[in-house]
């Protein structure tokens, strides 16, 4: 991928001594941006890491209270044509565990980079480095009595792998004299135990033999006593299960910058959904991230019953149907004014449902998320997402209970803030009939002309082709977003 190669490059003329650290068998991975970018810098070259990320557009973000990790931070960056983001995982320290909890850091960093030789995209410590740390990391995350417990002591097919890979490559005469030297609590004999106890076939007691040793040895090394991480390990795996399952909140990050609202307006057949489902997928993967569709809201109990009135009315001919008193038709032949009431009723309810779904997604924002929405109301736009108890009340206007709907609409509306980032999709109209076949051309020609026809200069809205390849608009949406989050 053309972000990883610069980025490398960038930190090399910076001078940033670094290294990506582990998994360095999938190296290809990481250069696509599949994997994660695990890149351990020096300490002191910290600020001058954060500068090359920054020109180059990465965004820090972190996950929740219990997530965040002294010594790590999280950036991301943005390939446009990609279908993920690029994910910098930056290493100050070598900080290792359970994926729950990383409670230990291993104090070898400046040697680990120290030894670093340039691949043929990153650089990559000396094999004999990684094999320790790996073993170490493994022996943590697999040979504890709570992982036997848990049924969680064999490697996974990729961590075997990747074991198999470092012992072909390494010198274990170095190995020892690594251990020596900068790991002195943890023995040649030990070592050498965890990487017995690695093995399938190994013994539950073997393994938690080892697990055990390896916890005492490195005991000065951790954050939390052993025992607390084994709690705060079981109450947030629980946690985390609890959120994916019960309340379908996957565990992702923000932006530390803080979350942002992103709305898509446009007419009919611009692609607005099309590109507010794919935008979602492109952010979702990694950062907390809801979709609102602002022109069809979830509907409150007191909508539905309004609504199922109006079907039945309609059917049996006692209410006109809402076609006579659109804007783009004649008004029908019988309509009495006092048949409006039901519809007017319905307009307040749907612009309270509209507030309702802005108020949930404002919250959300608030709460360093991002929000995508379908649909906006916008000044600009009087035929959709727009107050129309006005237009449907005509020359009834003066009457009191069509006043409070007036003006309750006009509330709830007048509540709607414009977004961190208005997008407008302008397409001309005729483009717009053809593409939406299935539906009445003269209410497409309107509302695709209406934005066709809009003046939005200076109103800070920013203003896309509509009527290029669904793909080149994605691109040209998304490097505008990432430039303003």
């Amino acid at each position: 991928m053309a972000l990883v190669v610069r980025l490398c490059e960038m930190l090399e003329d910076a001078k940033v001594p670094y290294c990506h650290w582990k998994s360095n068998n999938a190296l290809e991975r990481s250069a696509s941006g599949e994997n994660d970018l695990d890149l351990l810098v020096s300490r002191g070259a910290a600020v001058r890491c954060v500068e090359v990320l920054s020109r180059m557009g990465f965004k820090e973000a972190e996950g929740g209270a219990g997530r965040r990790v002294s010594g790590v931070r999280d950036f991301y960056g943005c390939e446009p044509r990609a279908e993920r983001l690029v994910h910098a995982h930056v290493h100050y320290q070598l900080v290792v565990g359970h994926d729950m909890t990383k409670n230990v850091r291993i104090p070898i960093e400046e040697p680990f980079v120290g030894s670093a030789m340039q691949g043929l995209l990153f650089k990559v410590p000396a094999p004999h480095y990684e094999y320790v740390v790996f073993v170490i990391r493994m022996a943590l995350k697999h040979l504890g009595w709570d992982a036997v417990v848990s049924n969680d002591r064999k490697l996974k097919d990729a961590e075997q792998r990747e074991l198999e890979y470092l012992q072909g490559r390494c010198d274990m005469a170095e190995v020892e004299q690594i251990l020596k030297r900068h790991l002195p609590y943890i023995d040649s004999a030990l070592f050498k135990e965890c990487v017995a106890a690695l093995r399938a076939e190994s013994s539950a007691y073997a393994c938690m033999k080892s697990g055990r040793a390896v916890q005492r040895a490195l005991e000065a090394n951790a954050r939390h006593r052993f025992v607390s991480d084994v709690f705060r390990k079981v109450v947030r795996r629980w946690g985390l299960r609890f959120r994916r399952r019960i309340m379908k909140s996957p565990v992702r990050r923000k932006f530390s910058a803080g979350g942002a609202m992103i709305a898509i307006v446009g007419g009919d057949g611009a692609g607005k959904t099309t590109l507010v489902t794919r935008l979602y997928s492109w952010l979702s993967g990694d950062l907390c991230t809801i979709m609102i569709h602002m022109g069809k809201p979830p509907e409150s109990i007191t909508t539905k019953l309004v609504r199922a009135g109006l079907r039945v009315g309609t059917i049996f001919g006692v209410y006109p149907h809402l076609n006579a008193m659109t804007p783009y038709r004649q008004e029908g032949k019988g309509s009495s004014f006092r048949g409006r009431y039901p519809w007017m009723l319905r307009e307040a309810c749907k612009a309270r449902d509209r507030y309702a779904t802005y108020l949930k997604g404002r919250r959300y924002v608030n709460r360093g998320g991002i929000v995508i929405s379908d649909r906006f109301p916008v000044p600009q736009v009087s035929l959709m997402e727009a107050p129309v108890i006005g237009r449907i009340a005509k020359g009834g206007a003066n009457n009191r209970l069509t006043r409070y709907l007036m003006n309750y609409e006009r509330r709830c509306y007048e509540r709607i803030t414009p977004p961190e980032l208005l997008i407008v999709l302008r397409l001309d109209p005729e483009v717009a009939v053809r593409r939406k076949t299935g539906e009445d051309p003269i209410q497409v020609r309107a509302r695709s002309n209406e934005v066709w026809e809009a003046d939005w200069m200076g109103s800070g809205v920013h203003v896309v082709d509509g009527g290029m390849s669904k793909d080149e608009v994605l691109f040209s949406i998304k490097s505008l977003i990432w430039s303003r989050l």
